[in-house]
């Protein structure tokens, strides 16, 4: 028996290059759980025992079916009473924390344990005096099978995304009152625990990045403004912990940006025109759950049905980040190909037209029939949901909203089409005129000095608590000397520009759709972090690469000669890279194929491109981040060849957002109103 680490291991086997979420899955399911089938073990069922925050990592990844499939029969609460089950073999995967330790010895020590031998796996560093803890009871040590760190403490939401679950973030660290206090701490430690996992997890040693304060000098600076600093320090302290893993990367191997929402506030409330972001903003879901109505198959009223919208659904992947009117289009277009082209639908339509069919085709049409139904029945569920929003646009007359918020954001609206749109809309929800008011005080904060912003409160008749939510943006909005030059906050990308905007045309991409403009901040930041002009005064490093770039060039051709290097940055002559693989979206990609189903030459053919894959972006926005800026991540990863993974508090979409900073002025903030 032994604390072990993390093994580090290629995921890519035979040339297979997977995204960041299954080498997750893969870790969880064949590095923690699969180690344990061994010798005559292999055949034994076990029961899986973890507390609430492991039990919230592993239901991220992996489904129960994948668990069962690795000898798992039951999976318990560490914390729950327990039946004895003496014959099997358990698995704790738990927090490295003095009362799951205390409860694991309960267990397991004594002339009675629960199981009969305990495979111990832990999501982060294990403090010595824990261990030691371990070792002193006698009577446990013996049957203890494995006791290793997983260092896997985060929670994947997407194929290239993840949070650290910190849903009070903004209150925690941004809120009033909170400077020095415990769960200002609290909060910021386990964010960077969290976060230094991912690269443990995934083998990298990143450049650690993060926004500098916007003051000139430290005694103008707020603590809210050196928050991105802070949580820097703190996972370059936890990287520095696994330089000391075998076969853990001692030269750099990949980017981290850190970041908070002070970057950009435009972003969280403006309305995103993605399939994707219209269901999470529109509909009322259920995190990625969906109660659909669907017309009755015998005629009579629809059918509820709940559905997933996950990336397992292809036509959910194909379509998600594509803009609503697009993917509608492709949807009716989808379902008339399929069933022009499908033979059990033409076999069907000739015995409605009573052409005879003979017993062979009718025995195709039964054979036939139930893949038949499945694809229908997936394109019509996508069809249904997309109806359901563009009736809701059209009820809620959001086109003419979602234009003026973009004229508003690239220059070509002001306080006149705010106005003007205030008095003949007095229609629109409060909470889309306090959207519209929140970008207007981004592009134009000098209009809400002073009585101004009552005035416009009282012309879009919202009330105090929703002004509250205006005046609760300066507290994202950086140092004070800032605020003296802005007028109250500063959220203009470009201060420079002579016409008021906060974002500016680009000029290298064509707009296809209506309201398809806008892009977030994050966008323009990687691509200037990729091509390796991000200002150093703005954006600081934790470890300095000028000091170790030459070394690093002259190791390179001898250490890495067969990774192709990161396609943006060619001074950096073959960079070190992981040990786990390198792959690409296939967002931008996609099959195509009529029924929404991908062929496994499209699957081929993406896994080749893998291999071209330069160093890994990560990013990291404190407060939450949006389904606009998890976008961009795709794109920019199919656009620079790197593989962008996107890190934040949370994920949030508009309405969680406008709550949460709704709450920052509050002194004490439920984690009740917060669940969401």
């Amino acid at each position: 028996m032994s604390v072990s680490d993390s093994e580090s291991s290629s995921s890519s086997h035979g040339g297979e290059y997977k995204f960041f979420r299954q080498i997750t899955r893969d870790r969880l399911l064949f590095e923690m759980l699969g180690s344990t089938r061994t010798g005559d073990s292999k055949s034994t069922w076990k029961v899986l025992i973890m507390d609430k925050v492991t039990v919230k990592v592993m239901s991220h990844s992996c489904k129960m079916s994948d668990i069962t499939d690795q000898g798992i029969s039951l999976v318990e609460d560490l914390f729950r009473r327990r039946e004895p089950m003496t014959s099997m073999d358990a698995i704790y995967f738990i927090q490295p924390s003095k009362e799951n330790v205390v409860m694991f010895l309960s267990d397991m020590s004594g002339r009675e344990p629960l199981y009969k031998k305990a495979y111990v796996f832990f999501s982060s560093s294990v403090p010595k005096e824990l261990v030691n803890h371990i070792k002193c009871d006698t009577s446990v040590l013996p049957r203890i099978g494995a006791l290793r760190e997983m260092n896997l403490e985060y929670f994947p939401i997407d194929n290239q995304a993840f949070i650290t679950d910190h849903e009070g973030a903004l209150g925690e660290l941004y809120g009033k009152n909170v400077e020095n206090s415990r769960r200002f701490d609290a909060c910021l430690n386990t964010m960077a625990t969290r976060i230094a996992t991912v690269f443990a997890s995934l083998n990298e040693l990143p450049f650690v990045r993060y926004r500098a304060a916007k003051a000139t000098d430290d005694s103008t600076a707020t603590f809210r403004d050196s928050i991105p600093a802070k949580l820097a320090a703190g996972v370059w302290n936890n990287l520095l912990k696994y330089k000391c893993i075998p076969n853990f990367p001692q030269t750099e191997t990949c980017e981290l940006l850190i970041l908070d929402r002070s970057i950009d506030q435009i972003a969280p409330v403006i309305h995103e025109w993605t399939y994707d972001a219209m269901c999470h903003d529109l509909l009322e879901m259920d995190g990625n759950k969906y109660v659909v109505e669907l017309p009755s198959k015998t005629g009579g009223s629809p059918e509820k049905k709940e559905v997933l919208l996950e990336d397992q659904d292809l036509v959910w992947r194909e379509l998600r980040h594509a803009h609503i009117a697009d993917a509608s289009e492709r949807l009716h277009d989808k379902m008339t190909t399929f069933v022009s082209k499908n033979k059990a639908a033409q076999m069907q339509q000739s015995a409605r037209d009573g052409s005879e069919i003979s017993t062979r085709d009718l025995q195709k049409i039964v054979q036939a029939l139930p893949k038949y139904n499945e694809q229908v029945e997936k394109l019509t569920l996508h069809i249904e949901i997309a109806g359901k929003i563009n009736s809701v646009i059209r009820e809620l007359g959001l086109r003419d909203l979602g234009q003026l918020e973009q004229d508003l954001v690239f220059g070509d609206a002001g306080a006149k089409d705010v106005i003007s749109f205030l008095r003949t809309k007095q229609d629109a929800s409060p909470e889309n005129k306090l959207r519209l008011l929140m970008i207007y005080a981004c592009v134009y904060p000098e209009k809400f000095e002073g009585d101004k912003a009552s005035k416009l409160m009282q012309l879009a008749r919202l009330s105090n608590e929703d002004m509250k939510v205006v005046n609760n943006m300066k507290l994202l909005g950086g140092s004070s000397e800032t605020k003296k030059t802005s007028g109250g906050f500063s959220l203009k990308f470009d201060n420079q520009k002579t016409k008021q905007a906060a974002r500016k045309d680009r000029t290298d991409e064509e707009e296809t759709w209506q309201l398809f403009r806008f892009y977030p901040v994050l966008e323009e930041l990687l691509e200037k972090l990729s091509k390796r002009e991000l200002p150093k005064s703005e954006y600081s490093c934790m470890n300095d690469p000028s000091s170790t770039d030459q070394e690093r060039t002259k190791r390179g051709s001898v250490r890495n000669s067969h990774a192709s290097p990161a396609p943006a940055v060619p001074e950096r002559k073959a960079p070190a890279q992981s040990m786990r693989s390198r792959r690409t979206a296939t967002w931008a990609r996609t099959s195509n194929s009529d029924d929404g189903h991908s062929s496994d030459s499209v699957l081929k053919s993406a896994a080749k491109e893998f291999k071209k894959m330069g160093q890994r972006i990560f990013v990291f926005i404190i407060g939450g981040a949006t389904r606009s800026e998890l976008r961009a991540c795709h794109k920019l990863t199919t656009k620079l060849g790197r593989e962008i993974v996107l890190g934040c508090s949370s994920l949030d979409d508009p309405p969680q957002y406008i709550t949460k900073l709704k709450l920052l002025s509050e002194t004490e903030i439920s984690t009740e109103v917060l669940r969401f």
